[in-house]
Order: C-alpha cells, then structure tokens, then sequence
C-alpha cells in the first residue's frame, strides 16, 4: 500500500535503493475496454463488420503523416517542450495501463528529492502535519459554493480548436480523400437517404438498416436518419427493429440510457435530433414522447430485438395523428397536430439512435408483427402518392464548404446557424464543437448543465469526434459550414486541402475591437471562461486574414470590411507578439 502524500520521516540522507521494482499492470483487456475495441465487442458486434476499412486506414496514414512532419520540423526540440505524452504512448504500446501524468503530479515528481520518493516507495511512515482549523466568514463559503459556471480550469472548446488549430502548422498537409462510391440505386424504392442522415450514422449497402459510430467520443452522441419518401396523405405505416445494442465500453458507468432508440415522423426540413423541434415527432426507448424538445410520458421502454410500429393518419379529420406499437402491442396515440399547419408539407419516416444498430422494414418484407388495419407500408404506396425528399449535389463542383475565420466570441456560430436557417434548400450541414454538443444533449437538455464528469475532457473528445468528421465530410457531396477560429494561415490551408473539387470559400467576422470585448465580456458570463487569455494572444499574434487564391474561390467579409479587418489585424498582430511569452517558451502554458 503506498502511503499518504505527506512528508516522510525519515533522513534526506537516506542511500537510495539500488533497485527500484516497476510493477507494470500489463492488461491487455482493459486497454480493449478503454479503446472500445476489444475481442468480444468483435464476437458480438454483428453491425462491426461493415466499419468502413478504407475511413481507418485513412486516419492512420493521416497519424503516421502527421508524426512524420513533427520528425522532419523538430517540432520537440524547437518548441522546448517538456512533451509527458511520449512516455504515456510507449506504456501503452507495451500495453501497460498508464495515461499520461498529471502536470501537478509530474511536478511533484521531479521535484521532490530522490531519496524521499524511494523513502515512500519503501513504506515508510509520515509524519502528519498539525492544522488549525479557523471559522470561515461568510463571504469565504459563499466562495466555495458550487458555481453554474465552468471552472477556469476546465477548458472550453474554445481553447481546444485554438491547440487544433497552432498544431496545423507541424505536419505536411493531407491528400484529399476518394469520394465514397455510390452504387446504383432504384430512386423509386424507400429506403434511408444517404443525403439525409448525420455523417456518422452508417448506412448498410441495401439502405435498409444503419447503425452510428460508437468509437472514442461518438458514443456519447445521436446519430440520425430521414427517409427518401415522405407522405401527406392517407394511412401510412413502417416498422423498426432494433438489431443490437453495440458495445460501448469506455463509456464511464454514469452514463445515463447508453442505447437508446427514437423513431417517428418528421419534416423534411427539421434536423436529424428527432423530438428536438417542431414539426418532428418521437416516440424513444425510455418510454417518452417528444416534439419540439417537449417530453412525455408515453407507452413502454423498448430495447433491443423489440420491433416498434409506426403509423400516420392523414384521414381523422381536421388533425393528422400519429402512433406506435410495440411487438404487434399498439400504444394509442402519441401527436395529432392540425392538418392546415402542415399545409399539405409531407412527414417522412425518421430514426434517431445511440449505440444502437437498427433495420426499416417500409414493405420491402413481410410484416414482422401484426398491422394495424387499414394501414399501407410506405413502400406499397405509389411512387405518385409519395414525395421525395431533397436530393443531393451530382457532383462536387456542385458543392460549396464555407471556412469561418474569427477569434473566439467573435459571432461565427451565430452567423453559421442563420446562414444555414436562411439557405434551406442547401441543407448545410455545420462543422463545429457546438454543433457536435448539440447531439449530446440528454433528454433534450445541454450537458453542460448536467454532466457529473470533467467538462474539459468531454470538450476534448468532442474535438476529436469533429476531426473525424471533417475527414468523412470531405467524402460526401454536401454543403459545410465549417465552424470554428481558423484564424491560423497553416490551418486555414491544411483544412481547405481535403475538400478540393469544392467551391471552397471564406467567410471573415471581423467586428470593431469593442464589439469583440462586449461580446468575449457577455459569452464568459453566460458560460464561463472558454479560451484562456494567452490563447486569445498567441491567437491574435498569428491571425493571418485569407486570400483567395490556391486554397480558396472567394473571400467575404462581415461586420468589418476589408481594409477595415486589416487594419484592425495587424493591431491584433502587435498586440500578441508584445503581450506573448518569448519564443522559446511560447508553447509552455498548454
């Protein structure tokens, strides 16, 4: 048992042993467990083997790139870093169980002297300090009080994108990626819509069943679905069946409803969070109905195997009603919303998912369960009577990605989401941490508001979850808007790469200095503090205003134009080389 951290007694002059025993807890499982990866999720996990190989191997290249071109720069030695990292990554190529220290702990570590570790190591006995304990005023507790705010010191995706961002700078810029192929298929047949659907939710080759990426960070996150056809008319219906609750190990044991599943009815307008807005509608596995981020109690708790009905009524009168079934049970009704809202808009088939793989049956198969009567799979209604929802770009050059460029706080998100609202037709789909956040909610709820774990390090596999997707973006003939500070040139350059072919294009947010200010002021008390004030420095010191030119078509400017944005720029430039650390010691405060 190693004793309690306190100062031992025994003699600083104490001979250090000889030899000091590493006792490696070499666990080969629980390094699995912790990567999601392991032998039985393989057995089990029947949906694994459609992972796309080609995406893996991809990421891989993308790591041996990046370690190359931190070799050939001598990014290490450049930098002065004390880099603990390195060590974490050869225990767990030897597979030990080791994550990279602490800073406060590899402080401690170097600084005590020697012959006090190995005094601990050897079970010696501490002496235990003497505390007086001294009443508290009142203004002390209040401070010890829990805050709504986050921590200073947990980070937020702020400062995460603006360390994404200055590591661009390190490794030679990707290749872009070959586009995914697309097989020929009956356009008149409902199946899920491949244009429709989050990037990270799979689709299986007969378009009949799906399942979301569960590795790393995108366990915590819904992965949703639209169909090709929709209907507003007459009595509709198609099934759901859930094939298997995937393994999620690394989840942490606190995480509320790991697999769930959400099906009903949306328009073809709304976003994939089934439930979360109007006009969306569903029914999920906890035993709750939702529209419009409003829950209720409804039905039963489904789970995996259990096959759930879902059916439309467009003839009850001046309302349309919707309903489920479990297992041939029906549930009553769940919505009736008034037809001449609708306005005659049809409502497509809708799944929304956690760590769950699910299959439609639209009337390409037998019922699985009993049908209500009078009620006609989606698929048996004529292709005259259905409508087809939004068709994607033909080709890349018909697709267009938009590089937000700011400081943080500057009003990029808030740009991205009404540009997006106003273009519906161009179904933008935003790249960005806040939007990956938006897919984490539980119960329709923000998790900032009710996560018990670190907040940073959720923040952080956020950040990797858009990195991955940004990857399979550049795969997919859609419109981006890719959200976040891209302030740096290296950055702007690097993420550009993969999306050639595209019209690639810049949008600048540039506002007056004060505007920034009562902005940073407004978002600091309303969330916390986001990006440390080093980061904001060595960002401004760095901010380089694009071009068009060889990476991008078209630059644009809102709030600040132009020659305006640079003028304001180049203060920004002045300010962070003088504010900032020197060179040598530029990346210390990580």
């Amino acid at each position: 048992d190693c004793p309690p951290d306190e100062e031992t007694t025994g003699p600083e002059s104490q001979e250090p042993a000889e030899e000091l025993t590493v006792i490696n807890i070499n666990s080969s499982e629980d390094d699995e467990e912790e990567e999601g990866f392991g032998e039985e999720d393989e057995e089990e996990g029947y949906y694994e083997e459609f992972e796309d190989e080609e995406f893996e191997e991809e990421m891989e290249e993308e790591e041996e790139e990046e370690d190359e071109g931190k070799e050939e720069e001598g990014i290490e030695a450049a930098d002065g870093e004390e880099d603990f990292s390195a060590d974490a990554n050869l225990f767990d190529q030897e597979g030990g169980d080791f994550a990279a220290p602490e800073p406060d702990d590899v402080k401690e570590s170097f600084e005590r002297p020697f012959a006090k570790q190995t005094a601990e190591q050897q079970g010696l006995e501490r002496q235990k300090a003497e505390v007086k304990e001294e009443p508290l005023s009142e203004a002390e507790i209040k401070e010890t009080q829990p805050s709504r705010k986050r921590p200073f010191s947990e980070q937020g995706h702020g400062y995460y994108e603006y360390r994404e961002d200055r590591s661009y700078g390190r490794a030679k810029s990707p290749q872009p990626p070959a586009e995914d192929d697309e097989e020929d298929f009956d356009e008149t047949t409902v199946a899920i819509d491949t244009y429709n659907c989050d990037l990270h939710f799979k689709v299986a080759r007969d378009r009949f069943s799906g399942y979301p990426l569960t590795i790393e960070g995108f366990a915590y996150l819904w992965s949703g679905a639209r169909t090709t056809y929709g209907v507003n008319k007459g009595k509709v219906c198609f099934e759901v069946k859930i094939n298997e609750e995937m393994a999620v190990k690394h989840l942490p044991v606190t995480e509320p409803d790991p697999h769930v599943v959400r099906v009903g009815w949306s328009l073809d307008s709304c976003n994939t969070q089934l439930g979360e807005e109007e006009f969306s509608f569903g029914y999920g596995g906890t035993a709750k109905k939702s529209t419009n981020c409003r829950f209720e109690n409804y039905g039963e708790r489904f789970a995996e195997n259990d096959i759930l009905g879902c059916y439309i009524d467009f003839e009850a009168g001046e309302e349309v009603e919707m309903s489920f079934s479990k297992n041939g049970k029906w549930l009553g009704v769940a919505f009736r919303t008034k037809r001449s809202v609708l306005g005659g808009r049809p409502l497509f088939p809708h799944v929304l998912t956690k760590n769950c793989a699910i299959e439609f049956n639209f009337g390409q198969k037998d019922p699985w369960c009993t049908i209500r009567e009078e009620f006609t799979f989606i698929q048996h209604v004529g292709v005259d009577q259905r409508i087809r929802g939004t068709v994607g770009p033909k080709s890349k050059s018909e697709c267009e990605i938009l590089m937000m460029v700011g400081l943080p706080a500057a009003g990029k998100t808030t740009w991205a989401i009404k540009h997006a609202a106003g273009n519906p037709a161009k179904k933008y789909n935003i790249l960005g941490t806040n939007a990956i956040m938006e897919k984490m909610k539980v119960m329709g709820l923000r998790r900032q508001r009710n996560y018990a774990g670190r907040w940073d390090v959720l923040i952080q596999q956020a950040t990797q979850c858009l990195n991955r997707l940004i990857q399979i973006a550049a795969r997919k003939k859609r419109n981006y808007i890719l959200d976040q500070t891209n302030v740096y040139g290296s950055a702007q350059r690097r993420k550009m790469r993969p999306f050639e072919g595209f019209q690639r294009k810049a949008v600048v947010i540039c506002p007056p200095d004060e505007g920034l200010r009562e902005r940073t002021i407004k978002r600091t008390d309303e969330e916390g503090k986001d990006v440390p004030d080093h980061a904001v420095l060595e960002m401004k010191a760095h901010f380089t205003l694009p071009a068009a030119g060889e990476f991008l078509d078209e630059v644009s400017f809102v709030e600040l134009q132009q020659e305006e944005a640079e003028t304001l720029v180049k203060q920004y430039n002045e300010e962070g080389k003088k504010a900032g650390p020197p060179p040598e010691k530029r990346f210390d405060s990580r």
